[in-house]
């Protein structure tokens, strides 16, 4: 059993509920069993139901911090290295020409629709993936549970998990820039919206504006 998992929610059926309130994660012993750098290395109880419940308290833990800061980062890294955080921010949005910007406008007509969601499925891992869209104030418009990695599945089994999920009677489009989503797409019959320059994110934002999409 390796710590990396597809879904927030993939290791919940091991957690017993506990109060974790003045729960210790720094001296719990799940650290201990991890070799130095990796704590999906964890020796002798790897995989045990100890092991698994105290991986899926991290995992709870992580919700609940997300949960919190998904509208305000900042809360989360404290004054200085929001400031610095949104200092780079500011200078990565000059050089892309607000990129983010443009990206976050049509995010947040989708989600502020009531017959739709935003689903992101990204090859990053889960952990990283949450904190990137923390970061880049995205946490507003990605609902936790509407986040997968595909790092262990592949994108095409994270569409499949996510039709199970919502049902084959919705309609689905896929935004992205690789040919491993379009693919996917294509298999399951799923309109691609390529995002390959800065237009066809204008483009994007004028379609869900004017309800072409």
């Amino acid at each position: 059993t390796e710590c990396d998992q597809v879904h927030i929610d993939d290791v919940s059926s091991d957690d017993n509920g506990q109060d974790l309130s003045t729960y210790s994660f720094a001296t719990d012993g799940f650290h201990a069993a991890a070799t130095s750098a990796n704590l999906c290395l964890a020796t002798g109880v790897r995989g045990g139901v100890d092991w698994m419940r105290k991986l899926a308290f991290r995992y709870r833990r992580v919700k609940e911090l997300y949960s919190t800061y998904k509208n305000n980062v900042g809360g989360l890294l404290g004054p200085a290295k929001r400031d610095a955080w949104l200092q780079l921010r500011a200078e990565v949005e000059a050089l892309t020409d607000s990129w983010l910007t443009h990206a976050l406008k049509s995010l947040s007509i989708i989600s502020s629709r009531s017959n739709c969601v935003n689903v992101l499925v990204t090859t990053t891992q889960l952990i990283p993936a949450l904190a990137k869209v923390l970061l880049y104030s995205l946490g507003s418009v990605f609902p936790i549970e509407n986040i997968y990695s595909a790092t262990k599945i592949g994108k095409e089994s994270c569409f499949e998990r996510i039709m199970q999920r919502f049902g084959r009677k919705v309609v689905y489009v896929v935004i992205g820039d690789g040919v491993e989503e379009e693919q996917a797409a294509k298999k399951h019959n799923m309109p691609f919206w390529r995002i390959s320059s800065h237009s066809d994110l204008l483009a994007l934002h004028q379609a869900l504006e004017f309800e072409y999409l």
